[in-house]
């Protein structure tokens, strides 16, 4: 059977830009756009021309792309035509071979927001739509809130997107702008307007993720008939977010019915990269990935619970329902309280240790485990830890230093413009071999800000480390949580500190302490540890 064309469009660079607290420089924007269009997307929404400086930078250095790049604006405003309208005229200067328009579609939003007749409306969409063909660029119309302005009269709706169809637009995509639209209601919506005459082929969806469940409604839109659909990486976007499309993707090009019915642009090569795009934004964002997300989280396919682990080991298909290297992630079996020697087994075996079934050590493993973390540690996510603590019990951890001292200091004092600042400072005294070492550091960063008691700690640890040196320095802290495990006098301090290094790997170590220096030295310890072990550095 022929596979139908599903488009897949990628709104990240404008909608993702609309996200609280997000703002993309230019050169994120080029690199986003190149990681999009390595993905296999078919169309890359840059931005609106005009409407900030940092998009119209991006489309005078957007990179050469196989997928279409698209400018993005609104029709043109009341009282002046098409080709005397300026900011309709800077979204087309950007040069784009594609260029996506929205217009209001809702006769409320018509009447109050623009304050004009219902049919002078429907006159700047066609108006517009054909001065973007007339250019010899394909022409998309953005029906905003075209759900909304359904339920409420749906024949304005309706000669809305006739409008800008019969303007010569490719794409008329229907946007659930107020992302209150249930899935049910948008694929009867959907399959409504394909019987009005719209083909689905013509025919796109936009959603927003205000219930929860743009993703759903994208799908539903596809079943009703649209072919093409727009998203963001990792769901960025005002409100709520938008349809995410590392959801999306894989549902689409992994899940039945959409896979035997549709074919996108997407190889299963550039599939299993989906999980190091994803990360590659958040990277950019400085946020700390979602663990929980579809597909690409950390935690997708993370198995806890002993006996889920038990089946896990002798059929992975028992509690998964992709392979994880599909999309490029990675399977886990988290230690924790819970664990039972399944578990225990198969982490190891990942770990590259391989261990008898009868081994006493094993025991020994899981019982200082459950000790640990009754103390406050956590080995759930922790698996770094996880597997020094192993391998101490079992005896092949190598020995590289030995930490034989450290302090932290903290000075609250006035700088040059008489204002107080804080300053840390941190000494650590290793032990290599026979040789001893000291290295200080501050916490001031290169702006002059300080960075804290931990940082500096960090900065003095990785400073010097003789022969272990080029096996650290592209360590790189991504995240740092810390727990209160305990209240009152007696409180306990939990820290988990993720890592990551120049060939893409992440890790997470746990130290736990009633002082919270020492609870992130011991995370910090474990993470330089780890990386000697997986980098087979040689022991002192």
């Amino acid at each position: 059977m022929t596979r139908e064309r599903l488009y897949l469009y990628d709104t990240t660079l404008r909608d993702g830009q609309q996200t609280q607290g997000v703002q993309f420089s230019t050169a994120e924007k080029v690199r986003i756009a190149e990681a999009l269009d390595a993905l296999g997307l078919d169309y890359i929404e840059g931005g609106w021309p005009g409407a900030n400086p940092t998009d119209s930078a991006f489309f005078e250095a957007a990179p050469a792309t196989r997928a279409t790049m698209t400018a993005f604006g609104m029709t043109k405003r009341a009282g002046r035509s098409a080709a005397n309208d300026d900011v309709l005229a800077a979204v087309l200067n950007a040069g784009t071979p594609a260029v996506c328009l929205v217009g209001k579609t809702h006769d409320f939003h018509v009447t109050e927001a623009l304050g004009i007749a219902l049919e002078e409306n429907l006159g700047n969409i066609s108006a517009s739509v054909a001065h973007v063909v007339a250019q010899g660029r394909e022409a998309l119309f953005d029906a905003e809130h075209f759900f909304d302005g359904y339920r409420a009269n749906p024949a304005y709706a309706l000669d809305c997107a006739r409008a800008a169809r019969d303007a010569g637009a490719r794409w008329v995509v229907l946007c659930d702008t107020n992302g209150g639209t249930l899935p049910g209601e948008i694929g009867r919506i959907v399959a409504e307007v394909i019987a009005a005459g719209i083909p689905g082929d013509r025919l796109g969806i936009h959603c927003h993720n205000d219930t929860e469940t743009a993703v759903a409604g994208s799908l539903a839109a596809v079943e009703a008939g649209a072919r093409q659909v727009q998203g963001t990486l990792n769901g960025l976007g005002e409100r709520c977010g938008n349809a995410n499309l590392t959801s999306l993707i894989p549902t689409l090009l992994l899940k039945e019915p959409w896979a035997s019915r549709y074919e996108t642009g997407i190889t299963p090569g550039a599939l299993a990269g989906l999980t190091r795009t994803s990360r590659m934004l958040d990277d950019i964002l400085n946020r700390v990935p979602t663990r929980q997300a579809a597909y690409v989280g950390a935690s997708a396919f993370a198995h806890k619970a002993g006996l889920h682990a038990s089946a896990i080991v002798k059929n992975p298909a028992t509690y998964e329902h992709i392979a994880p290297e599909t999309v490029g992630n990675a399977r886990i079996i988290p230690m924790s309280n819970q664990a039972g020697q399944s578990n225990l087994r198969q982490r190891l075996r990942e770990a590259g240790i391989e261990v008898a079934d009868a081994d006493p050590a094993l025991g020994e493993i899981l019982r200082e485990i459950k000790a640990r973390e009754d103390e406050g540690y956590s080995y759930d996510t922790a698996q770094a830890s996880f597997e020094l603590l192993a391998r101490r019990a079992l005896g092949i951890m190598p020995r590289f230093f030995e930490v034989k001292r450290y302090r932290v200091t903290v000075e609250r004092r006035k700088n040059k413009y008489d204002r107080m600042v804080s300053l840390s400072e941190a000494v650590v005294v290793v032990k290599i071999g026979d040789r001893k070492m000291l290295s200080v550091s501050e916490s001031m960063d290169e702006q002059g800000s300080d960075r804290g008691p931990v940082n500096a700690l960090a900065k003095a640890l990785a400073k010097d480390l003789g022969p272990y040196q080029g096996y650290i320095d592209d360590i790189r802290l991504v995240d740092f949580k810390v727990r209160i495990t305990q209240g009152g006098t007696e409180a306990v301090t939990r820290v988990v500190i993720d890592s990551e290094d120049s060939a893409g790997r992440r890790w997470a170590t746990v130290g736990v302490s009633p002082n919270i220096v020492d609870a992130s030295f011991e995370a910090l310890l474990d993470a330089i540890e780890w990386k000697l072990v997986r980098d087979g550095a040689p022991e002192a």
